[in-house]
C-alpha cells in the first residue's frame, strides 16, 4: 500500500504525516490492519528497538472527585461501585510501588482523585517521592494529581517527580461535551506549567468516548505540537454508573489502527498502551506491542488489569523484552545525546528544550515521561467530564467487534487501599 510505505519514510525521518494521511490511516480496513502494524512497527523498532517500558500505577487516594468527567468512575454522580479512600500515607504508597518495581517496573505513577491539589497535598506527595526514592533505588516517579497551581510543579520537581502526567483526553472542539467544570486550556497550561517547571510531560488521550476520527486526528495532532516525551493511549472502560456506561463502540482492529496512527504522527515519542487494553484488544493484545513501546503492569486505578505475569509472559512471547532501569526510554535525539542520524521532525514530536534552556528532556535516568493515568477513573485519564452522547452507529461498530463485554470491567479489590496483594 502505497499510504503506508510513504508513512514509514516519514517516521524513518521524524517528519509527521498530512492531517490526511492521519485519517487515512483511521479508514483502512480489517483485511489490512496487519499491513497497518507492520508498517508502523518499523517505525517503532527504528527509535525503540524491541524494549517494552513497564509503569506501576498507585492511587494514592481514590473516588469522590468533584469533577464530571463522563468516562471517570471517580467522577461527581458516579455510581460505579469502586474504592474510595483518602490519601495513603507515605510509607503505604512507598509499599505499593515496591510491588511494581519488584514485576519489573521502572516508573512509579502516583495519581490523585479530585481537580487539582492544594499546598498542602503537594507536600503530602513531595514526601511521598521521597519516600518511594529512598526505599526504591533507581525508580523513576510520575505525579498525576491534577490541574496545577502556580509553583506547585517546582514544588514536586524539588521532591524528585521525574515526569508529570496530564491528559488532553479529546479534541478541543469537542471537549466541552465530555467535561463542563474545567477547559481544554487548562489541561495544555497544567502540561506546560509541567514542561516549564523541568518535569518530563506526559499527556495522551482517550479512544472510543464516541468520538470521530477528525477528533481523534485532531487530539494527537495538538498533542504533537505540545510535544510530551510519553503519550498513553487509554480505550474507554465503560464503567457501569457512568454516563458513557453504554458507550462499546471500539474493535480490536479499531485499537490498532488508533495506536498506529499515533505512531505515525508521534515516532518518537514513548507511546504507552494504557487503560482499557484487556477490554478492547483482547486476544490482539501482543500485536499492540508493535506499536506501542510502553504498557502499565497489572491493574489500574480502580479497575483489575491482567495479571502481572500474563503481561510478562505476553511481552516474552512476542519477541520482545522488558527495558531494564539502567536503559535510557528515548533516543539520543530527545534527551540532548546524539541525533543518530535522524533528520527533520517539524514541532511536536522531536527535541525540545529543557527548563534551562539546553536541548532535551531534563528529567530522570530514562529521560522521559510517564504515566498516562490520571486523577480519576478505572483507566488511565485526568480530571474533568460531562456527558456525551452514544450513537447507534457508534454502537454498531462494537457489535461488529462481538459486542460489548461488561464482563472484562472488574472494579479492582486489590493492592492500594486494601489489605490483599497487589497485582504486579
Amino acid at each position: 500500500m502505497e499510504l503506508l510505505g510513504r508513512l514509514v519514510e516519514k517516521g524513518l525521518r521524524r517528519e509527521p504525516p498530512t492531517r490526511d494521511e492521519a485519517l487515512a490511516v483511521l479508514a483502512t480496513s480489517d483485511d489490512d490492519v496487519l499491513d497497518v502494524v507492520a508498517a508502523a512497527g518499523r517505525v517503532r523498532r527504528q527509535w525503540f528497538g524491541r524494549r517494552v517500558k513497564l509503569n506501576y500505577l498507585v492511587n494514592l487516594k481514590s473516588g469522590l472527585c468533584p469533577e464530571d468527567c463522563s468516562y471517570c468512575s471517580q467522577r461527581l454522580g458516579s455510581t460505579a461501585g469502586i474504592l474510595k479512600y483518602t490519601w495513603l500515607k507515605p510509607e503505604e504508597a512507598s509499599q505499593a510501588a515496591a510491588a511494581g518495581v519488584a514485576g519489573g517496573a521502572k516508573r512509579v505513577c502516583l495519581v490523585a482523585s479530585g481537580r487539582g491539589p492544594t499546598d498542602r497535598d503537594v507536600d503530602r506527595v513531595s514526601r511521598t517521592i521521597e519516600t518511594i526514592k529512598e526505599q526504591n533505588e533507581g525508580v523513576e516517579v510520575c505525579a498525576c494529581l491534577g490541574l496545577l497551581s502556580a509553583g506547585q510543579a517546582e514544588k514536586l520537581r524539588g521532591a524528585g517527580a521525574d515526569a508529570y502526567n496530564h491528559n488532553l483526553n479529546t479534541s478541543e472542539a469537542t471537549y466541552g461535551e465530555i467535561t463542563t467544570t474545567h477547559t481544554y486550556a487548562d489541561r495544555v497550561e497544567t502540561v506546560q506549567q509541567a514542561q516549564s517547571a523541568g518535569l518530563s510531560a506526559c499527556s495522551g488521550l482517550i479512544a472510543g468516548m464516541g468520538e470521530t476520527d477528525e477528533d481523534l486526528v485532531d487530539v494527537v495532532f495538538a498533542l504533537r505540537e505540545l510535544d510530551p516525551d510519553s503519550v498513553p493511549v487509554n480505550f474507554l472502560i465503560p464503567f457501569e454508573g457512568t454516563p458513557l456506561a453504554k458507550e462499546w463502540n471500539l474493535t480490536p482492529q479499531r485499537c490498532l489502527r488508533i495506536l498506529a496512527m499515533v505512531r505515525f504522527v508521534c515516532p518518537d515519542v514513548e507511546v504507552r498502551l494504557a487503560g482499557g487494553r484487556e477490554v478492547h484488544l483482547r486476544t490482539l493484545q501482543p500485536l499492540a506491542l508493535h506499536l506501542a513501546n510502553s504498557i502499565f503492569l497489572g491493574d489500574y486505578l480502580t479497575s483489575e488489569g491482567q495479571a502481572g505475569r500474563a503481561d510478562l509472559d505476553m511481552i516474552a512471547d512476542a519477541g520482545f523484552e522488558v527495558e531494564g532501569a539502567g536503559t535510557t526510554t528515548l533516543p539520543a535525539h530527545r534527551t540532548g545525546g546524539a541525533p543518530d542520524g535522524a533528520q527533520g521532525g517539524g514541532p511536536g514530536c522531536g527535541s525540545h528544550p529543557a527548563a534551562d534552556g539546553t536541548a532535551g528532556s531534563v528529567c530522570g535516568p530514562a529521560g522521559e515521561a510517564g504515566c498516562g493515568s490520571g486523577a480519576g477513573c478505572g483507566h488511565a485519564t485526568g480530571p474533568g467530564c460531562g456527558s456525551t452522547a452514544t450513537t447507534e452507529t457508534s454502537r454498531a461498530t462494537g457489535a461488529a467487534g462481538g459486542g460489548p463485554r461488561p464482563d472484562l470491567v472488574t472494579v479492582r479489590r486489590r493492592g492500594a487501599g486494601t489489605e490483599v496483594a497487589p497485582n504486579a
